[in-house]
């Protein structure tokens, strides 16, 4: 028997039709209530951590990205050529953060764009220290940046701070299109047969380390050594032996113009202890190979960088470890970078 439909009434039909919008506004009510509290939870989970970790700053014609891989706790007693006491006295004033574990002391590393190249130098620890660290590859994304668009990875010696990063988790290079460098001396002992042997026993660690990231890029056919002002460098940069915390220490002065004050000097671990090592060169830090050969490289490069108004970064002064240093009494002084905005670009 065929159904008859009976058309509804205009005021039932109305009334049908506001309960569907209702009903309709009030799931869509709820859904932004609870996507509202997901982003409140999401918003005060983020208060917990720091905005990401990178800072530009503009050299000459340079443009540098400091960037930061965290930070790993130096003990007081590691400081090594002063008492306890001139330890504390030095110290004291200084505020520097400090936990049971040591003296907080970060982990820094800087692309530098020049002459054309995107030059990474130093590229953190991503997982060789575990929690705290390994956040290089993440602030140089967050900074705008792609790993495949990183040219040349300039390394200033091969502990695993400066050198695990250029690897990913998966063992496979974490800047794809890249060279890596590093000096001649260094890359010998790390992958000569002597390198455990020659290295304390509490380190031996690193060994093992150091040669993982330098088989996959020299089996890849992508790993370059120099020997300091040989000119082999990328984009003008120049070596500068700075040998003692490692066999083969080096240091890259970076040309951003023809005024010496447009020069970058990245000096990888000249310093640790900045509150200590500025003021007194002598401080050695007890982990350095060659401790009278890495306090005369300190006094070396803190002369010249004074006396010439390089700019400086550092591995390990506080993040973004960008400034000057300057004499002050019988030691020297750090004068860290002022905030300072981006220049606009230039009209078309």
């Amino acid at each position: 028997m065929p159904t008859t439909t009976f058309p509804l009434s205009k005021p039932r039909l109305l009334s049908m039709q506001l309960a569907r919008s209702l009903a309709t506004t009030a799931l869509a009510f709820a859904g932004a209530l609870a996507t509202g509290h997901a982003l409140a939870q999401q918003q005060a989970a983020n208060t917990q951590q720091q905005v990401p970790g990178y800072y530009h700053q503009v050299i000459g014609t340079l443009r540098v990205t400091a960037l930061f891989d965290g930070v790993v706790p130096l003990p007081r007693a590691q400081i090594a050529g002063m008492t306890p006491a001139q330890v504390d006295k030095q110290l004291q004033g200084r505020y520097v953060p400090e936990s049971p574990a040591g003296l907080q002391t970060a982990v820094n590393a800087y692309l530098v764009q020049v002459q054309g190249r995107r030059v990474l130098i130093d590229a953190g620890t991503a997982d060789c220290f575990g929690g705290g660290l390994g956040h290089v590859v993440d602030n140089l994304q967050a900074a705008g940046f792609a790993p495949g668009q990183v040219d040349d990875v300039l390394v200033t010696h091969a502990h695993p701070d400066h050198l695990c990063g250029v690897l990913g988790k998966d063992g496979k290079p974490a800047f794809p299109n890249a060279t890596l460098w590093m000096d001649r001396t260094e890359a010998a002992y790390w992958q000569g047969p002597g390198a455990e042997a020659n290295t304390p026993k509490d380190l031996r660690f690193i060994v093992a380390l150091a040669r993982r990231p330098l088989d996959v890029y020299s089996a890849a056919g992508r790993l370059r050594t120099f020997e300091p002002g040989d000119g082999s460098l990328p984009a003008g940069i120049e070596a500068l032996a700075s040998h003692g915390h490692t066999p083969g220490h080096a240091s890259f002065l970076v040309p951003g113009g023809s005024a010496p004050r447009d020069k970058l000097l990245v000096w990888g671990d000249l310093v640790h202890y900045h509150a200590v090592q500025f003021a007194n060169p002598k401080a050695s830090y007890e982990v350095d190979a060659d401790r009278a050969q890495a306090i005369e490289s300190r006094r070396a490069m803190l002369q010249r960088a004074s006396r010439e108004g390089w700019w400086v970064a550092g591995a390990h002064l506080p993040f973004p470890g960008l400034g000057h240093a300057r004499v002050e009494g019988k030691g020297y002084a750090w004068v860290p970078a002022e905030y300072s905005p981006l220049p606009l670009p230039a009209s078309p």
